[in-house]
Order: C-alpha cells, then sequence, then structure tokens
C-alpha cells in the first residue's frame, strides 16, 4: 500500500478557527445536552465520516485493522469496524483498552462491532495481521501524559506497519493542545477531526504527524466560541491596498536594516533585497564596512553604509536611525564591542521614538538581558532564541509566543512548523494566529533575513504591525511551497523565493 505524501495545500480549505480540547469538549457537551443530539448519534456520524474517507483515499484496500482503547474514540473506532465489516471488507479489531471502562455510549459502539463480521483481538506485541489500512483509535484528544505500557507498544506497531494509517481526531499520543509527543505517537496518512479543530494539529510535531487533515463538525456549533486564527492568503491579501497612480517612493516608506558584523555581510543583503521586492520605497543599510561594496554590486538599488570605527558609530548610524521610518535589527549583527554598540544606540532610538522595528537574529539575544516593552516593533525569534527570551526551555509554543508578547508587547512571531504570531488587532485584546503554509526546505540559512524584509516592507506601507506580520508570514512560506513544487525542498536558497514573494504581494 502507497503512502500519501504530506502536502500543507490540503489545509487550506478547511475552517479557519483552531480549538482547545477543553473547547471542543465543551462543544460536545452542549451539542449533546442543549441540542439533544445523543453521543451514540455523534459517534456514528464520526465514524460514517470515517468510512467515506478511508474508501475513497485507499479504493484498492481489502483487509483493515482498527486499533481501539478504552475511551470514546474507541467508540468511534467500533463502529467504524462495524460498518466497514458490513460492507464486505475483512476488518480486524484490536482491543487494547479495556473494554469495562468504556463509556455508556462506547459500550453501545462495541456491542455493535461485536454483531458485526469483524474478527476481534485482544492485543498481543506478536499479532500478526495483514492489514493495507490501519485505523487509529486508541487515545483520542484525552492524551495528556506520555503514552506508556500497551498503548506505547500498540503504536510503535503501527508505526512499524508500513501501510496507510487513518487517526480519527488526532493521531494517538499526540497532545491536541500544544502539538508535541507524549512520548510516543501514532505518524497518521490522514487525520479525521470533528467538532472543531485542534490546534495541535497544525504546529510543533502535529504538523508531520497528523499528515492530511479532513473535518467535519458533526452538527456542533462552534461559533460564539473565541480560537486560533488559522490564516488564508486569498483573506489576507485582499486587504492590502492598491496603489494610487500618483505615488511615489516616499509614499511607501524608508527602511533601515542594521547588522552584518565582519563576515556576515549576506543576511543584511537579504533582508534589504526582501523589503525592496516586497514593495519599500527606499531601502538603506548600516553594515560592517567590508561589506559595502558587495552589497551595492548585488544590489546598486539599496543605500549602503559601511563603518567599522567604534569612535564614529554614533555620528555615522544616528541621522541615518532619524530618515528611516522603519528599523530592522540584528540580521548578521553577531556578538562584537562594534554589534554591542550598534544595538545599544538602535534601541535607544527605537525606544524613545516608538518607530516601527523589526528584531531579529542577535539583536533578540541581546533583547532577552532588557526589561523592555514597545508596541510598535515585531519580535521573529525560531524556538531558540524564544527560549533565550523567556529563560526556559519552550515546551508549549502557544504559552511561548503569548508569554513572549506580554513581556515584550508589540507582535511576537514564533517561527517554525505552524508559525505562531500574537499580537493586537485595533482596539482589541492580543490574539494569535497560525499560518498553515511552509515545508522543511525552508530549513536553511538565510530564511529569517529575507521574513524580516517583508515584514518592514509592510510595515513600510502603513499597515498595522499584526497584519504586516500576518501577511509577511503567508507570502514567505506560500513563496517557498511554490519553489519546492517546481523544484523540491532540498537545495531551496532564501533568495529563491523573492520573485515568487514579489507576485504574491501583486496578487491583489
Amino acid at each position: 500500500m502507497v503512502l500519501l505524501p504530506y502536502n500543507l495545500f490540503m489545509h487550506i480549505q478547511l475552517p479557519t478557527t483552531l480549538y482547545t480540547t477543553s473547547q471542543v469538549k465543551e462543544f460536545d457537551r452542549i451539542t449533546i445536552e442543549e441540542r439533544g443530539i445523543s453521543g451514540l448519534t455523534l459517534m456514528r456520524r464520526a465514524a460514517t465520516v470515517c468510512v467515506k474517507t478511508l474508501t475513497e483515499t485507499w479504493p484498492e484496500a481489502k483487509n483493515i485493522s482498527v486499533y481501539c482503547g478504552s475511551g470514546n474514540n474507541a467508540g468511534d473506532g467500533y463502529i467504524v469496524a462495524g460498518m466497514l465489516a458490513e460492507k464486505g471488507f475483512n476488518v480486524s479489531v484490536v482491543v487494547v483498552g479495556d473494554c469495562d471502562k468504556l463509556s455508556k455510549d462506547a459500550k453501545k459502539a462495541w456491542q455493535y462491532c461485536l454483531a458485526s463480521n469483524s474478527a476481534i483481538f485482544d492485543f498481543e506485541l506478536d499479532l500478526e495481521l495483514a492489514s493495507d489500512v490501519i485505523v487509529d483509535a486508541l487515545l483520542g484528544i484525552g492524551a495528556s501524559r506520555d503514552v506508556k505500557s500497551k498503548y506505547a507498544l500498540a503504536i510503535e506497531k503501527i508505526n512499524a506497519a508500513g501501510v496507510g494509517v487513518l487517526s480519527i481526531d488526532v493521531p494517538s499520543g499526540l497532545d491536541a493542545d500544544t502539538g508535541l509527543v507524549l512520548g510516543l505517537a501514532v505518524k497518521a496518512d490522514i487525520t479525521v477531526s470533528f467538532i472543531g479543530l485542534k490546534r495541535g494539529l497544525f504546529t510543533a510535531d502535529g504538523v508531520e504527524l497528523s499528515g492530511k487533515v479532513v473535518f467535519d463538525a458533526l452538527g456542533a456549533d462552534t461559533r460564539l466560541e473565541h480560537g486560533i486564527q488559522c490564516l488564508r492568503y486569498s483573506e489576507l491579501i485582499a486587504q492590502l491596498p492598491k496603489r494610487s497612480r500618483q505615488s511615489y517612493k516616499n509614499d511607501f516608506g524608508h527602511v533601515l536594516v542594521i547588522g552584518g558584523d565582519s563576515g556576515m555581510g549576506g543576511a543584511v543583503a537579504m533582508t534589504a533585497e526582501a523589503a525592496l521586492r516586497s514593495g519599500a520605497g527606499l531601502v538603506s543599510v548600516f553594515t560592517h564596512s567590508d561589506h559595502s561594496s558587495a552589497i551595492l554590486a548585488r544590489c546598486p538599488e539599496l543605500m549602503v553604509q559601511g563603518d567599522d570605527n567604534l569612535s564614529i558609530v554614533d555620528s555615522v548610524l544616528a541621522p541615518m536611525l532619524q530618515r528611516a521610518k522603519v528599523i530592522v535589527l540584528g540580521p548578521g549583527l553577531g556578538q562584537s564591542d562594534w554589534s554591542e554598540k550598534v544595538f545599544q544606540l538602535t534601541l535607544a532610538h527605537i525606544l524613545s521614538t516608538e518607530k516601527y522595528a523589526v528584531i531579529d537574529a542577535d539583536a533578540l539575544t541581546k533583547l532577552a538581558d532588557h526589561k523592555v516593552k514597545n508596541k510598535q516593533w515585531v519580535l521573529t525569534p525560531h524556538p531558540g532564541e524564544a527560549a533565550r527570551l523567556l529563560g526556559t526551555k519552550v515546551v508549549d509554543r502557544f504559552a511561548a509566543v503569548s508569554e513572549i508578547q506580554a513581556r515584550f508587547g508589540g507582535v511576537a512571531l514564533l517561527k517554525g512548523a505552524g508559525t505562531l504570531i500574537r499580537g493586537e488587532r485595533i482596539q482589541r485584546k492580543s490574539e494569535t494566529s497560525l499560518c498553515p503554509y511552509g515545508n522543511p526546505g525552508m530549513s536553511t540559512a538565510g530564511m529569517g533575513d529575507v521574513l524580516c524584509g517583508v515584514v518592514a516592507a509592510l510595515l513600510a506601507q502603513s499597515c498595522s504591525p499584526y497584519f504586516a506580520t500576518q501577511l509577511a508570514v503567508v507570502v514567505h512560506s506560500l513563496a517557498a511551497d511554490e519553489c519546492v513544487k517546481e523544484n523540491g525542498e532540498r537545495g531551496l536558497l532564501a533568495t529563491d523565493l523573492m520573485r515568487n514573494i514579489r507576485r504574491l504581494l501583486n496578487d491583489c
């Protein structure tokens, strides 16, 4: 059986709101207690969606194994097994949980399965079954501790089977809130999720383990609850204003990129060029004198000032800071005495003027030692930099991005699989959004530098910090996805994205 490839584009037609497990459980309760839809009815609806998805995805499959635990997730699995058996499939049910612990509705599902033609087995490590597809109904959204005992062994067996895997609601062993693996988790080809989309499916380990995500609300009403927004390119780009035919360069802002200590000039060069390609009217660069000629040779449209004399840094950089509308501090900045002086001078200017700013890379490391807040800046850490800002390891990405934004103000952008953005909309409290685009090919030097340039250019064009960051992250990730579709993930360069970034920002 051929496994399905993972593809983020599959997520585009899903609902745009993601929820916590507690919210989804509350939706479930309201549906049952207030809307009068029984739990067993919800199980049957869920099972129907799973069966339809399985048979459409693997039309040649004949032998199906269903692994069931002890919760309501197992109830879904038992009904899936019964329905498939009634359709003539060869169904093997592997009981990993304790049937005596099943809820009332799950017991009815178990009895339905018993009455079908399913072959039922207690889980044993040496149990060998002929399977074309495995259905994972072990744990669902209830898992919150590391998987142990028979469940861990069952997950290992599922992952080693080498056949297609469909997980019900979430891959077993995945924390549905954080997207982290609880010791061990099923790697699904398809996850069929219900009631409300779980946020853990779309970030951290969930991006890899969930595979293609299919969703059905099962008739539940989730409109009254606020959740994490899953961003869509089409909705964001429609909000970017069109340009007046009478416009000129000053209408689109002046970006100043600061960084590039000796030997690290490529970072500021990429940031500055990305800012130009993303629509900034003017872009200046302040960098180490080693890099001035090379940057100008690559992109003559830039204004470049190089300096490495500590005694005159203030007099050279200060007027550049005054002229800029947006400041990018950090790409290739380094940790030298020159870097420290440049950082301190620029930070003081940003805090005193409250200009728009993007803080990245080495500047984030330096910022970790300062207890300062600014509503006008965008912080763009990867997980390691986020850990330094917080003084602790990043475990829950949602909690981490919220804490960074609370401590430092402005907008926090936590990079990684399922990039998170935390900030404020106009006259609204802080909220978090998630980018569903991107791919492993982006794990290469310079990607963050290019992203900084896109964010800065949108700020220069008078976009609000939160919107500018959302649109920049989505365009940057989608540009990488388009590059990968053409030439694959390996060997993707940050500068390969420039052409697609420009096109995507003009599709409005």
